[in-house]
């Protein structure tokens, strides 16, 4: 696809971005093939996040063209296919105790271009935040503001179907404005506006496609506190060691155990 016209009407270095989507595409690729790139670190959280989201996105896909209903899931699923593939739909949360739908639903997509934008978003930034503070604060980061962006659905309009990573991913936008603006240096400082760009792009895509924006502020909100406590010496991350293992642990635990019950339901409707 041709990216240039639609970075320029953003107002954005179109030639540039046609150059990251192009080497996007290529990483993808090469994740899927199982080859590395040479100064690849290798595994990256991030890119097994991207891998899942794909993987479910595709297997709604099909379950919904096996229920007849075209190729209408691959753009836009209807509110039923959404839950079934693990939607936050907060009366089941409550009424039937799917708990588990406060994790998967930031692993549901609402069509391909949904799917494609929240992937960017997290292939562009998630590797940069990942080297800077670790694969363990990472993902904790990435749930915690997948909890704190759906509780803010559930303040703002509780009986709407929600799906989607971009809670998580201002999340990682908010964490990252608050972090490296106390931070201070120059160049963290440029990596600050960076998010700041990023964070103005997804807001204005979600205006475009009608996103949940309750969603995106809980997210950043979230990522932001994250953000102001996370201790920035290297004695202090020592002594935060065996709390941040900890709480890495319940959260994979929390993703693990929360996509493993949404495949069980699928095997139990089969």
């Amino acid at each position: 696809m041709d990216w240039k016209p639609f970075f320029d009407a953003l107002g954005m270095n179109g030639t540039r971005w046609q150059w990251r989507m192009m080497r996007l595409e290529r990483n993808l690729t090469n994740l899927w093939h199982g080859r590395r790139e040479y100064g690849d670190p290798g595994f990256s959280l991030p890119r097994l996040l991207i891998f899942v989201n794909v993987i479910l996105f595709a297997w709604m896909v099909l379950r919904g063209m096996g229920a007849g209903m075209g190729l209408s899931p691959l753009f836009n699923p209807d509110p039923y296919l959404m839950i079934y593939a693990g939607a936050q739909y907060w009366p089941l949360v409550l009424a039937e105790g799917e708990w588990w739908r406060c994790l998967t639903y930031a692993f549901t997509h609402g069509g391909l271009i949904h799917l494609g934008f929240n992937m960017m978003v997290l292939y562009q930034v998630g590797p940069l935040l990942e080297h800077e503070i670790g694969r363990a604060p990472f993902l904790i980061l990435y749930t915690l503001t997948a909890l704190t962006a759906t509780l803010a659905g559930y303040l703002w309009h509780p009986m709407v179907t929600v799906v989607g990573a971009s809670g998580s991913l201002f999340g990682l936008i908010g964490f990252s404005v608050a972090y490296f603006h106390r931070l201070g240096d120059p160049l963290s400082i440029q990596r600050r506006d960076f998010m700041f760009k990023w964070a103005i792009f997804a807001f204005v895509f979600g205006l475009i496609v009608g996103a949940d924006n309750a969603g995106h502020l809980g997210g950043a909100v979230g990522g932001a506190l994250l953000g102001l406590l996370t201790p920035l010496t290297l004695s202090a991350r020592r002594r935060a060691g065996p709390l941040v293992t900890l709480l890495a642990g319940l959260c994979a635990a929390a993703l693990v155990g929360s996509l493993g019950i949404l495949l069980f339901t699928w095997v139990r409707g089969a």
